[in-house]
């Protein structure tokens, strides 16, 4: 069981050929990917599109079929030690522009080496290999 559920979404472009992803900078800390807490009564898809939206200001996304990752990880808050899960979807980025919200203080689009070395976690890191994989095998092998 966890004690908190979350989603998002790794969001793309492929711009003259390079693949480039969108990264957050949460506060002053870590870089991440658009992500939020699943509200009650709201579906994984819905809720992580919910919060590209409300996180990047981007609303017109292409959800890619069949890519769906889940992360696990531990963190404290008020001294309890909590549980989350994090489900991703990959997604296409039809708009270049992001608003960032109040919870981030930068982003970036950024190609696949230099996002691995600018996310913070190692669990990020592997869906983005996933990621990176699923995109070159069904858009750059055409």
């Amino acid at each position: 069981m966890f004690d908190e559920k979350s989603a998002g979404c790794i969001l793309f472009q492929i711009d003259q050929g390079i693949i480039k992803f969108l990264l957050l900078r949460y506060g002053l800390g870590h870089w991440g990917f658009p992500k939020g807490n699943i509200e009650v009564g709201e579906k994984e898809k819905e809720a992580g599109i919910r919060e590209v939206q409300e996180e990047t200001g981007i609303s017109k996304i292409v959800l890619i079929d069949n890519f769906k990752e889940k992360v696990h990880y531990l963190y404290k808050r008020q001294g309890k030690t909590i549980h989350k899960e994090v489900v991703y979807f990959l997604a296409e980025s039809i708009e270049k522009e992001v608003t960032i919200s109040f919870e981030h203080s930068e982003y970036k689009w950024a190609c696949f080496e230099d996002s691995l070395k600018q996310l913070s976690f190692e669990n990020a890191k592997t869906i983005l290999n996933k990621a990176h994989q699923e995109i070159s095998t069904k858009y750059l092998t055409l």
